[in-house]
């Protein structure tokens, strides 16, 4: 992510979310939208990620910058989205989701050996 994207996202309105009065903008109606969706998306994924730390609406205002920045990155560029999936975040630091795993499962009284699949 780029420094003009960071301050194209810090100059939207997303900062004040009551700009205008007795509404909210449409960007974040479209956090929420894909927030609630059923469908498996990055986005989904990055919203129940941060709504587990910092609660739903800190979460919206997240999702919405992230697809603030997605929009500029489409329009600056020229390209099509191309979602990164659910399953994003997990491929990144694998290891830390197996240490977060296997300390939730020691914690439910599991004990637990790791044995590497073959593919």
């Amino acid at each position: 992510m780029g420094e003009s994207s960071c301050l194209f996202g810090a100059w939207s309105p997303l900062v004040n979310v009551s700009w205008r009065p007795g509404g909210t903008n449409a960007l974040l109606e479209a956090a929420w939208t894909v927030s609630h969706s059923r469908r498996q998306t990055f986005f989904t994924a990055r919203h129940r990620r941060i709504a587990a730390r910092r609660g739903n609406k800190r979460a919206a205002i997240a999702s919405a910058h992230s697809l603030l920045v997605a929009i500029y990155h489409m329009l600056r560029d020229g390209t099509v989205f191309q979602d990164l999936g659910p399953t994003h975040f997990e491929k990144l630091n694998r290891e830390a989701v197996t240490r977060r795993s296997l300390r939730r499962l020691e914690q439910l009284g599991y004990r637990v050996t790791l044995e590497e699949a073959t593919a």
